[in-house]
């Protein structure tokens, strides 16, 4: 028997969470409202969907893959097929990147381990709802459209185009480009890619140092994702030993 969305008393940025073990549901849903977010949650995709359809609005959905009835990509078909364009994370514990591939075609703007610690799901969330910057110090206001060669960045929708193709990276993915982007002919730091991913100052990996793998694995998977529209894609250059940069495409022209 489905359970009943349960809606917590905070006021904050609202989010669902849509996941069928019942103690997992529970667990991050107290985390989340602890943290300031009003939660909503859900044992099943249908419970959601019809909740969505009378109207009621969140900043994000945090949805399971597997699930009894409606699974997770069935889920986010029918939000999108709907015309509801509420930012999805999944959490899922699929790690496979067929299943990261098809979420991302169906609009989902990130694909998390649900065995991830409560700070990195923390840090997704708030580059959805604090939007994706280009840089820590933020000036101005970021241009709905950046482009620079065959590069055309969506800042808007967070969605990255080489030569008119779309590269389908994940919100943090598509951070870490925009981050490499804004500081262009400038080298980036191993921790300063780090803290988009994870937030300022946490800490990972093996010895002070630890989190350089982190990064360079997130390097490697838009490197490859790019590398998948593009077998030429030379875009981000490895400082050894500090971190990268943006080489300037603009003498490659657009799409």
């Amino acid at each position: 028997m489905a359970l009943q969305p349960v809606v917590t008393e905070t006021n904050f940025n609202r989010v669902f969470i849509v996941d069928d073990d019942d103690l997992f549901r529970e667990s991050l849903g107290l985390n989340l409202a602890e943290e300031g977010y009003e939660v909503v949650d859900f044992a099943n995709g249908e419970s959601v969907l019809e909740f969505m359809m009378s109207g009621e609005e969140a900043e994000a959905v945090l949805l399971d893959w597997r699930m009894p009835g409606l699974d997770g990509l069935a889920v986010l078909r029918r939000m999108r097929e709907c015309r509801i364009q509420t930012p999805v994370i999944f959490l899922t514990v699929l790690s496979d990147e067929i299943y990261e591939e098809a979420a991302l075609k169906w609009g989902a703007v990130d694909f998390i381990d649900k065995s991830r610690r409560l700070p990195i799901i923390l840090q997704r969330l708030k580059l959805i709802t604090e939007g994706v910057k280009p840089s820590a110090e933020g000036g101005g206001q970021t241009p709905a459209v950046i482009r620079n060669g065959p590069l055309e960045l969506k800042t808007d929708i967070s969605r990255a185009f080489w030569a008119g193709k779309q590269v389908d990276l994940t919100l943090t993915e598509f951070a870490i480009v925009l981050f490499l982007v804004s500081q262009q002919g400038g080298d980036v730091s191993y921790r300063q890619i780090y803290d988009i991913v994870r937030g300022k100052d946490f800490v990972a990996g093996y010895g002070p140092d630890g989190y350089r793998a982190n990064v360079r694995s997130f390097i490697k998977r838009i490197r490859k994702k790019f590398r998948d529209v593009d077998d030429n894609f030379d875009g981000i250059e490895n400082y050894p030993g500090f971190g990268y940069r943006w080489r300037d495409q603009s003498d490659k022209g657009g799409a």
